[in-house]
């Protein structure tokens, strides 16, 4: 109906023309699909954990929060599992809480991976990948680190050797804040 309107007000207008104010108009609702940017309100959600309880991101404000986006097809993904076990373990007890945000269709292979893989830390289902969108996804796996405040400090993409060092690093300097 809108689109039809735009066009039909057009009068006269070339179709380039029209594409070209189409996409002009859209911009502002295509920067709210961005993703967030460093220092801005980390975007709040709810999720099903695979116990399922929801989880609201909200609640955990006043601690420290990493969210891990991961896939059970992703390789890189199952190797920092482990590594992210041990944050859990080292700071869980200190104002720190690891989500870990699963982006499978199927909810039983991200349970059957977890179990597999002794995860000690809740696992969220994004199985619509609607967060995963929100939080303009562009590697596997992503991680994204938010002060007790809110807000987003860190964000990485991927996974290389020597990731967990730096992400202990910015733990340690974020719950001393």
């Amino acid at each position: 109906m809108l689109l039809r309107s735009f066009f039909a007000s057009g009068g006269g207008r070339s179709w380039p023309a029209a594409l070209l104010s189409l996409l002009l108009l859209a911009q502002p609702w295509a920067a709210l699909a961005a993703a967030p940017a460093t220092g801005a309100p980390a975007p709040n959600f709810v999720l099903r954990t695979l116990d399922g309880q929801n989880l609201r991101l909200s609640e955990q404000r006043g601690q420290v929060v990493m969210l891990n986006f991961w896939a059970t097809w992703c390789g890189p993904c199952r190797e920092e599992m482990p590594q992210l076990n041990r944050l859990h373990d080292k700071y869980k007890g200190a104002g720190f809480a690891l989500l870990g945000i699963n982006v499978d269709e199927d909810p039983r292979q991200a349970a059957a991976l977890a179990a597999k893989l002794g995860v000690k830390f809740p696992v969220l289902l994004d199985s619509d990948k609607q967060i995963s969108k929100t939080y303009d996804l562009s590697a596997m796996p992503s991680t994204v680190l938010i002060d007790r405040d809110g807000k987003v400090r860190h964000v990485h993409r991927g996974y290389r050797d020597g990731v967990a060092d730096l992400y202990d690093q910015q733990i340690r300097q974020m719950l001393k804040e």
